[in-house]
């Protein structure tokens, strides 16, 4: 007889995108992975997503529900396609619903195309958040489903709490529905012109500045802050810096009056993608008792990125290359690192002026730049093997990722001790180091000058053997899976007076 799960919830996840369905950054991953971590942990997950059509990989999907949304005051008729994801030790398989309306979700990009956003964007996502309180309504009303949670996930369903919550009239059945908003970036807060606030179908004196009105303009984001019954961000320390002026981009006041404050829960990483022991994107495995395995992947990389198989400190970029990520100091120091015994690779693409940058350095130290301007998930899984350090320079980093694969697979994060970069990376301290704890190195002032001063400090370190050493096997035996995060996240979910029942 299968043992009963004490207080397990039913959650819906809404998010905008999750792997492996639709991907433009770390938000899919997250998504993806913190889902199936509930799922372990015993919890029925309801994953609820957009249909982006030939986008998504098809498995065995079935219309599961059909019904009208409004849009522009007209009934506008949507498909929810559904489809269960097994899910190893898990009482449940995750059940994943598609919001289906191809003139919507049928295109080329996911929020924009040619790096210009699609001037609908509103009407896209008002619809979707409308399309999930419905799909609720389905759950609850048609078919007798307990909902505890509905987890919401950046501005793109941030109108889902204030539909639920500034509309509760018309949502009594769902009342009993907690609402956790989890911001992922504060920079992106679904910002369209005042007039555009009808396509929401919200009551107009939602338009105020006590709502979703932002200096004349829609605020998605801030209506979710608003409304949602808790806040959370990806990481203790970005969850403080939000709270100020420097972090806040104009909300920090809306969320510095939330009672309850703002949780921080740092995002893990998927253990088993991540695994340079069964890593199949690599040309050999290792683990931290065995490492010899990451030096064939470091000759391998030089090889690919068609760089001299010298034995030199390899340090690696992988990121957006935008202003935030802070590459632009980078470039600045180039010519000083280039005066040095090592190699670099950059894998990104992003801001136009710092691919055209890059792509300058490449041709002009074609010897001892690897470039690759774009995305390759096989590739970033070769150069977190290969790569000796990582740098990330950001200006600000909710969480970050490519950090925790770093660690994960004995690369040395060098990174700027900001938000979750801060809270991930135990930095180089004579303290640190003898106990143990060490895994990389900070460095706080965003300036060409300090990044270099920490990029040499950790040249020096990685010539003094046996200190590297004890970085990097520091840094891989950290424990980065999803399993406490989520346990994090159900502690919240309980904090808003969910229990759940017994569910065996």
């Amino acid at each position: 007889m299968a043992s009963k799960i004490p207080d397990s919830l039913h959650i819906v996840m809404a998010a905008s995108e999750a792997v492996p369905y639709a991907k433009t950054g770390g938000l899919a991953d997250v998504v993806g992975a913190l889902s199936l971590a509930l799922a372990k942990l015993g919890h029925q997950i309801t994953l609820l997503l957009p249909g982006y059509g030939t986008r998504l990989p098809h498995r065995h999907r079935r219309v599961a529900m059909q019904f009208s949304v409004p849009v522009g005051g007209d009934p506008t008729d949507v498909s929810i396609e559904e489809e269960y994801v097994t899910v190893t030790g898990a009482s449940h398989p995750v059940r994943v619903l598609f919001v289906c309306h191809a003139p919507y979700f049928d295109r080329l990009g996911l929020y924009q195309q040619d790096h210009r956003d699609y001037p609908d964007n509103l009407d896209r996502f008002s619809f979707f958040c409308r399309a999930v309180i419905q799909v609720l309504h389905v759950l609850v009303d048609r078919q007798r489903e307990k909902l505890d949670i509905l987890h919401l996930h950046d501005w793109q369903t941030a109108l889902c709490a204030v539909y639920l919550k500034a509309l509760s009239h018309e949502h009594t059945s769902l009342g009993s529905i907690k609402t956790l908003l989890t911001v992922h970036n504060l920079g992106y807060q679904g910002i369209f012109p005042g007039p555009e606030f009808m396509k929401t179908g919200l009551p107009s004196p939602l338009f105020s500045p006590s709502s979703l009105e932002f200096y004349g303009a829609v605020n998605c984001l801030k209506g979710g802050i608003i409304f949602s019954d808790a806040v959370s961000t990806v990481s203790p320390t970005y969850a403080r810096e939000i709270l100020t002026a420097e972090y806040g981009c104009g909300l920090e006041g809306v969320l510095a009056h939330r009672t309850g404050g703002v949780s921080g829960v740092t995002n893990g990483i998927d253990a088993d993608v991540w695994d340079p022991a069964r890593d199949a994107y690599l040309p050999a495995q290792y683990c931290a008792d065995d490492r010899s395995g990451k030096r064939v992947c470091k000759r391998a990389l030089q090889d690919e990125l068609g760089l001299p198989g010298l034995d030199v400190p390899l340090l690696a970029v992988i990121g957006r290359l935008t202003f935030q990520k802070g590459f632009d100091l980078l470039l600045e120091i180039l010519p000083e690192l280039m005066g040095l015994d090592l190699q670099l690779i950059v894998l990104g693409a992003g801001d136009s002026h710092l691919e055209q940058q890059f792509t300058a350095a490449k041709e002009k130290y074609a010897q001892r730049i690897g470039l690759h301007l774009g995305f390759d998930e096989g590739l970033a899984h070769r150069i977190e093997a290969g790569s000796d350090m990582l740098i990330m320079p950001s200006r600000y980093e909710p969480c970050g990722l490519s950090q925790l694969y770093s660690l994960r697979y004995g690369t040395v994060p060098i990174v700027r001790r900001t938000g979750g970069l801060a809270d991930t990376v135990v930095p180089f301290r004579p303290s640190t180091v003898t106990s143990g704890r060490a895994t990389g190195f900070h460095f706080i002032d965003p300036s060409p000058d300090t990044l270099l001063s920490t990029i040499l400090l950790a040249l020096h370190v990685y010539g003094e053997q046996e200190t590297w050493k004890a970085l990097v096997t520091s840094g891989m035996n950290q424990d980065l899976s999803w399993d406490q995060s989520a346990r994090n996240y159900v502690k919240l979910y309980h904090r808003l007076g969910v229990r759940g029942e017994e569910r065996g």
